[in-house]
């Protein structure tokens, strides 16, 4: 019989309930209502929605507000069905000598393979909360093993495992995916049945106000900047044909920058305005180059500031 090695590979990380850095506002928090309510019912949520918008920090908050150890796991192309589940990761050799007769040697090898669960056999077994960011990476043959676990709540466990065929899941599991399905490359169609089994909340860019706490929280530039910086991006996300980008990441980029070269957000002030030209064109690559990006960025500093 195989011997388990449960945390040879898989260590849980826990975060603390409170989050000083986290931005609540009134969308976050109606955000967060809705998606405590629904895990708390027992169903995985899912936080869907272009880059940006928060979806990783949002599952990371409402997970460390469950209170238990979290799993997480990042979507990819390569994944396959025992980098979820587990796999057998070398051999254990056992040797026994016996020459209790000094005329006679005895010998006897044994070699068997060493199994080292995965992040969700790991999860489904003690409890714990999975978050499995852009889960649309990985291919719709790797995440199968899912529809079991979060519908019948049973895990199907390899026969090479050498243990039991299946693995009940722990009652305080919980799961928590993001995904972001405007991003074509690398991304797979999420088969139904998986999709049937969640709850999926839509997010697009945040509000005004939203954008201009997060700014200024993460970049530590005052209020009054952070209203120009954002207004800017704002107006710049406009002119993209999906008003998607630039995203509130490229301000939280210039805020840095600012704090730390002690520029304001002020057209007078060079440093900003290369700052901001630095950042916002290399943002806006898919924008339709029929406009002259960096001329519309100047007469936005030039309006707002």
């Amino acid at each position: 019989m195989n011997e388990v090695d449960t945390f040879a590979e898989v260590q849980p990380i826990m975060l603390a309930k409170e989050q000083p850095s986290f931005v609540r506002t009134a969308y976050v928090e109606d955000v967060i209502k809705r998606a405590h309510l629904y895990i708390q019912a027992g169903y995985p949520i899912h936080f869907s929605g272009p880059a940006g918008t928060g979806k990783t920090t949002l599952a990371m908050y409402l997970a460390a507000q469950l209170s238990r150890p979290i799993i997480l796991i990042h979507g990819d192309e390569e994944f396959g069905t025992s980098d979820l589940v587990g796999s057998e990761f070398g051999y254990r050799r056992k040797k026994l000598v016996d020459n209790f007769i000094h005329s006679v040697l005895k010998t006897e090898e044994d070699m068997i393979g060493r199994w080292v669960d995965n992040r969700l056999t790991v999860a489904c077994k003690h409890g714990f909360t999975l978050i499995y960011d852009e889960f649309t990476r990985s291919k719709a043959e790797a995440n199968n093993v899912l529809l079991s676990v979060l519908e019948e709540r049973i895990l199907d466990l390899p026969a090479a495992r050498g243990i039991e065929g299946y693995l009940r899941v722990n009652p305080n599991f919980r799961a928590i995916f993001t995904s972001n399905p405007h991003e074509y490359a690398g991304v797979y169609k999420t088969q139904d049945a998986l999709r049937d089994r969640m709850i999926t909340i839509k997010l697009s860019h945040y509000d005004r106000d939203t954008e201009v706490a997060i700014a200024s929280a993460k970049s530590g530039i005052p209020s009054s900047d952070a209203e120009k910086v954002v207004d800017i991006i704002r107006a710049l996300r406009d002119q993209d044909k999906n008003g998607d980008i630039p995203t509130i990441r490229a301000g939280i980029m210039i805020g840095k920058v600012m704090r730390l070269s002690g520029s304001n957000a002020s057209s007078s002030d060079e440093g900003f305005v290369q700052c901001c030209l630095d950042i916002l064109d290399s943002e806006t690559d898919s924008v339709d180059r029929k406009i002259d990006i960096k001329g519309k960025i100047l007469d936005l500093i030039k309006e707002i500031c």
